[in-house]
């Protein structure tokens, strides 16, 4: 009976020595094609590595070499997305919330939210959170309430939380309360100097108020495109004045209070790299700083690299980007974002990427007057209880399912129209992202510890490759 009890066991430790072993001669491939017949679906077949040679162009990775470690990836979540949300049926909400937040099997684990700090762009009208006739101020914000964003907002951070309670949450300001504005305007105006101490009051209270509702903000920007006084709301702050800011006001106001929340600079276009170095070079200011945020409406993603290589020891992020298809499109440009922000951001170490926005109804509602931005087309469409999927929702899946929190860039060589990037997960897989934006299908190799995995690629696509 020992003799068979012992060969059982041996069995069982060879079949799970060999299952192992499997596993990591094979790879998994995520696939999106252009035509849209394949949209983030896993393939059938396993890829095998094998030590078969050929004369194909190769991909190399070494997970010897590393970057940044990985926050993760995710979307803002607007006043108008979760407006929309919190009107589905529960039954819906929940489905639709599991699909996006959850890490298991069928759902595609968004690990990083941003949220507005009072109104943005994207709600039905702008507000804040301590809004007052013009003439009257609160200095230390005894009248501060999150108002409107208990309707909407937080009850579906609160669900989302249920679902993933380790979340990172970003807030982003698009305008402080109006009465502390150089004019009693929404729309650009400049924080008045007697104002920066209770703006920071205002910002602490932020933290504070939303921590009571059990939402932990990770961090925040200090103000939205601060060079992009038109949108409605926003405000001009340069980079002279949000230094001032930062080491005098906000920086003292959070280690007083005790606050761990990160503060990030800029949050604006890689057109202006010398925005958030100068203030990082400015050593009072920088004591306080996390990081830097870019946005990629303007400039190159090889600014963040410039950012970095000036400040090595500060952080860089990748906070918005809107990304929108062509209505009645057959296809799909899923190259375009993945490229560019999933695949250029993180190698230019961001350790974040954050498209715009979650979510909008079919016309791209809600939006402010006069500033308020129509054209931004959600991660899903919302009509009642029917979702559907757009660009932005596949493009950071192909990241988000696979690059979980705590993973690391791992080093990985681009080949011409086969744009790529590689991370290490904590539970030591490899995940390597390739986006074909050549004319013709790619046959390509991926190399990995003296092994060869031989793959193709159609034109326009993009494949996600997991061992």
């Amino acid at each position: 009976m020992k003799l068979k009890a012992i060969s059982y066991c041996f069995a069982i430790i060879l079949s799970s020595s060999t299952l192992q072993t499997l596993a990591q001669n094979s790879a998994e491939l995520w696939l999106t094609k252009a035509d849209r017949s394949v949209l983030f679906a896993r393939q059938n077949d396993l890829l095998k590595f094998s030590s078969v040679q050929n004369t194909n162009p190769r991909i190399w990775v070494n997970e010897k070499d590393t970057y940044q470690p990985i926050d993760g990836f995710g979307y803002t979540l607007t006043g108008g997305s979760a407006q929309h949300i919190i009107q589905m049926s529960a039954p819906a909400r929940a489905a639709l919330l599991k699909e996006l937040f959850a890490t298991d099997a069928n759902n595609i684990g968004v690990s990083y939210i941003r949220l507005g700090i009072g109104a943005s762009d994207l709600n039905e009208k702008v507000f804040s959170y301590n809004d007052l006739p013009e003439g009257q101020t609160d200095l230390n914000q005894d009248k501060f309430d999150l108002g409107l964003d208990k309707v909407d907002v937080i009850p579906v951070m609160k669900e989302i939380l249920a679902i993933n309670p380790k979340i990172k949450v970003l807030g982003s300001p698009w305008s402080p309360p109006l009465w502390m504005k150089t004019t009693y305007n929404a729309r650009g105006g400049m924080l008045k100097l007697e104002y920066y101490d209770a703006y920071a009051k205002y910002l602490v209270k932020y933290v504070q108020e939303m921590k009571k509702q059990g939402i932990t903000i990770d961090a925040i920007t200090v103000q939205n495109e601060p060079l992009h006084p038109g949108n409605n709301p926003s405000l001009l702050m340069v980079a002279p004045d949000q230094a001032l800011f930062v080491k005098q006001n906000l920086g003292p106001s959070f280690e007083k209070a005790g606050i761990k929340t990160k503060i990030i600079i800029y949050d604006h276009n890689a057109d202006r790299p010398d925005y958030p170095i100068t203030i990082l070079n400015d050593k009072e200011a920088r004591k306080y700083i996390d990081g830097s945020a870019f946005h990629l409406y303007g400039g190159k993603i090889e600014a963040l690299t410039d950012v970095h290589d000036a400040h090595p020891d500060k952080n860089i992020y990748f906070t918005e980007q809107m990304v929108v298809e062509r209505p009645n499109s057959t296809g799909i440009n899923i190259t375009g974002p993945v490229r560019r922000l999933i695949i250029g951001a993180t190698r230019n170490w961001s350790r974040n990427v954050l498209e715009w926005n979650l979510a909008a109804d079919p016309e791209n509602k809600p939006f402010t007057d006069r500033g308020g931005c129509p054209t931004c087309q959600g991660a899903v469409t919302i009509n009642k209880d029917a979702v559907s999927r757009n660009i932005a929702y596949y493009s950071v899946a192909h990241a988000s399912k696979f690059v979980r929190p705590g993973s690391v860039r791992i080093a990985s060589n681009e080949l011409t129209d086969l744009s790529n990037v590689a991370f290490k997960t904590p539970e030591g897989k490899k995940v390597l992202i390739v986006a074909n934006t050549g004319k013709e299908t790619a046959n390509f190799n991926i190399n990995f510890n003296g092994k060869i995995l031989a793959a193709t690629l159609e034109k326009g696509s993009v494949g996600t490759y997991v061992w």
